[in-house]
C-alpha cells in the first residue's frame, strides 16, 4: 500500500497492489569495467557512503544483494529537507471500501493486509529465502556498490529515468510519462480530469530480454498529477521491471519512482535518493522478485510533490521499454512476456482487476479507461471486460520483428 501524507496530518491513500507469477530468470553480470580515476571512484565511494546507510544488521541473498537492515529513522528518505521533521506513521489508514459484493482480488488482498500474523505474508523475494529477516524497527535496502554506479552513464544519472534524444512517431495528445523520446508503452490510462486517491491491478510478471545494456523492460502502475507539456508533472509509480544497467542481472525485480518535476531533477528509482519512505520491514525495494508474490506497504510524503499532496488526476496502468536503435534499428528488447496482446491467456502479460480509490475512499473497478500503444507493429493492447477479470487488458510484443523495424 502506498500512502502520501497530507500538510493537514491527515492521510491521503494511494494503493499500488501488485500481485506476482513469474518464471526463473538468471543471474548475468552486466558491468563493464574499465579504467577508472580515483578522483571518480572517492566521488562514487562518498555518493554511496551517504545512501547506504549503517545497517544494524545484514543478510545476503543468493543473488548476490546484499540487504541491509537500516533503522528506519536512518533511512535515506530523510536525508531530504523538505523531511527532516517527518513523522512516520505508526497507524495504517483505512483500507479502502469495496462497492462490490463479489469476492475479487480486492477483498482478497484486504484480507493480506489487515491480517498481521506471520503466516499471512508470503515470502515472494530472493532474500527471504534463507529464512532470516531483519529485526524490528528496522527495514530492507538494497546496498547499492561501485560496480551499480559504474554501469550508469554518469554519477549524476545513477538511478533516475533518462530522456533519449531518438524522437519516435506519437500522439500529440498521448498520457506518455517520460515525452516518448525512445520510450515506447502499451498502457491503459483513466480521463485526465478525475480525483483520484489511489489504484490497484493484478499482474504477471515474466523475464523479457533486453538487447542492450541501457534499455530496459517493465510493467508498471502510474499514479500522475500535473501536466503532461510542462515541468510540472507529479508521478508515482511502482511495478516490475528489468534493468541490466541499474541491477546488473536481467532478473525481473520490484521498483518504485517517483518526480515531481517532470524527470527533470528531482526523484529516483527506489531508495537511490532521499524522498520515498520505506516502513514494511520485508519487502526491500529494487530485489529479485521469487515465483508467487504480494506487495503492500510503502509510502510517499506529501512534502515532496506539487499537485499530489491532495490527489491524483490520473492512473495509467501497462508496460515501457527503452528503444535505443543501438544498431540503427528498432530494438528487440520484448516487453511484457514478448508475446504481442493478441496472443491472449497463458501467452500474453496482463493486467487484470483495474480498480481505483475514489474520493470517498472506495474502491472500485476502473471504467472508461482508453488505451495506447505508440508502434503497434512493435507492441500492442487489447482490453476488455469480464465477471472474473474486470476491466483488463493483455499487452506486450518481441520488439523488431518483420513488421517492426
Amino acid at each position: 500500500m502506498v500512502k502520501i501524507k497530507k500538510k493537514d496530518q491527515s492521510f491521503l491513500v494511494l494503493t499500488l497492489c501488485l500481485f506476482f507469477v513469474m518464471c526463473e530468470a538468471h543471474n548475468l553480470n552486466y558491468t563493464k569495467y574499465k579504467q577508472v580515476s580515483n578522483m571518480r571512484l572517492e566521488r562514487i565511494q562518498r555518493h554511496l557512503d551517504r545512501i547506504n546507510k549503517p545497517p544494524l544488521f545484514t543478510i545476503q541473498s543468493p543473488d548476490g544483494d546484499i540487504i541491509d537492515c537500516v533503522h528506519k529513522r536512518k533511512q535515506p528518505a530523510f536525508d531530504h529537507p523538505l523531511l527532516k521533521n517527518h513523522k512516520i506513521q505508526k497507524i495504517p489508514p483505512e483500507i479502502p471500501k469495496l462497492k462490490t459484493s463479489v469476492k475479487t482480488d480486492a477483498m482478497m488482498s484486504r484480507d493480506v493486509v489487515s491480517n498481521n500474523s506471520k503466516s499471512a505474508v508470503i515470502d515472494w523475494q530472493l532474500w527471504h529465502q534463507n529464512g532470516t529477516r531483519c529485526p524490528a524497527g528496522t527495514v530492507p535496502i538494497r546496498r547499492s556498490e561501485v560496480h551499480d554506479v559504474l554501469r550508469a552513464k554518469s554519477l549524476y544519472d545513477f538511478g533516475k529515468k533518462k530522456r533519449h534524444g531518438l524522437p519516435i512517431a506519437r500522439r500529440v495528445d498521448a498520457p506518455d510519462v517520460v515525452s516518448g523520446n525512445g520510450h515506447e508503452h502499451a498502457i491503459a490510462y483513466t480521463g485526465g480530469s478525475e480525483e483520484i486517491y489511489g489504484a490497484k491491478a493484478t499482474i504477471n510478471v515474466w523475464e523479457p530480454s533486453i538487447e542492450v545494456v541501457n534499455e530496459f523492460s517493465l510493467s508498471q502502475i502510474w499514479v500522475l498529477s500535473g501536466s503532461f507539456d510542462g515541468s510540472d508533472l507529479n508521478s508515482i509509480e511502482a511495478g516490475w521491471q528489468v534493468s541490466p544497467e541499474l541491477y546488473g542481472d536481467s532478473r525481473p525485480r520490484l521498483f518504485t519512482y517517483w518526480t515531481s518535476d517532470s524527470y527533470q531533477a528531482t526523484g529516483c528509482y527506489n531508495l537511490l535518493c532521499s524522498g520515498f519512505v520505506q516502513t514494511n520491514s520485508r519487502i526491500a525495494i529494487g530485489a529479485a522478485i521469487s515465483p508467487v508474490s504480494s506487495v503492500e506497504g510503502s509510502y510517499w510524503p506529501a512534502e515532496l510533490f506539487t499537485h499530489l499532496a491532495e490527489r491524483a488526476t490520473m492512473v495509467e496502468w501497462g508496460g515501457e521499454i527503452v528503444n535505443s536503435r543501438a544498431n540503427g534499428e528498432h530494438t528487440s528488447t520484448q516487453m511484457g512476456s514478448g508475446h504481442f496482446g493478441d496472443d491472449g491467456f497463458r501467452k500474453a502479460s496482463y493486467f487484470r482487476n483495474l480498480e481505483i480509490v475514489d474520493s470517498d475512499n472506495s474502491l472500485s473497478s476502473a471504467q472508461d479507461i482508453s488505451i495506447l500503444a505508440e508502434n503497434t507493429n512493435c507492441y500492442n493492447i487489447k482490453n476488455a471486460y469480464s465477471t472474473e477479470w474486470g476491466t483488463h487488458f493483455y499487452y506486450g510484443g518481441p520488439g523488431r520483428n518483420p513488421q517492426c523495424n
